[in-house]
């Protein structure tokens, strides 16, 4: 499971509810909180307002499904979860414990390897360089992007937005099962 999050800014139409100012991005709007396979299809989405860290969103989201970690048998392999170096696995974990307590018999929060700048140096390669496991969210985010109606907030309430997202997402994958 592969997790990032997107701020994105907001119309006139959004309510104070979903009104928040990202600092990182210096934006006015919503965060996009997604979780994705390692195909790029989604387990799980959820909004916020732009103010919150990437952190709570990350644990809101989890415990709004945490069914779903409760529910997968304690004999499978643990689910690894990959974030990027915004997110502080310890304090997530702590957090998710205080919901569910077994939560670390069953996922564990990786930070995906960044590429340091002795590595470019070595490869040859300069600027932006892909990260192993990070393109799949990011070709995610894209896809999102592609439905017009996600370029910008125009959902009054927070809910609105997620269930947009998810709309997208479901024709998306129409739109795979059609062609094959």
């Amino acid at each position: 499971m592969i997790i990032d999050s997107q701020v994105v800014k907001n119309t006139c139409n959004a309510s104070v509810e979903s009104k928040g100012f990202c600092h990182y991005k210096l934006t006015n709007g919503i965060k996009r909180h997604l979780a994705v396979d390692t195909l790029g299809f989604p387990f799980f989405a959820h909004c916020t307002k732009g103010n919150i860290s990437d952190d709570k969103g990350l644990i809101e989201m989890l415990t709004i499904n945490i069914d779903y970690f409760r529910l997968k048998p304690m004999n499978v392999h643990k689910i690894t979860i990959l974030v990027d170096s915004g997110y502080h696995p310890d304090f997530i974990m702590s957090e998710l414990k205080k919901v569910y307590p077994q939560i670390g018999k069953k996922i564990r929060i990786e930070k995906s390897p960044k590429i340091t700048p002795e590595q470019k140096k070595a490869e040859g390669k300069n600027g932006f360089v892909v990260v192993k496991a990070r393109w799949v969210i990011e070709r995610s985010n894209a896809w999102m992007e592609r439905c017009k109606n996600l370029v910008k907030n125009f959902e009054r309430t927070l809910f609105n937005s997620t269930q947009k997202m998810k709309l997208c997402f479901i024709r998306l994958m129409l739109k795979r099962l059609a062609v094959s």
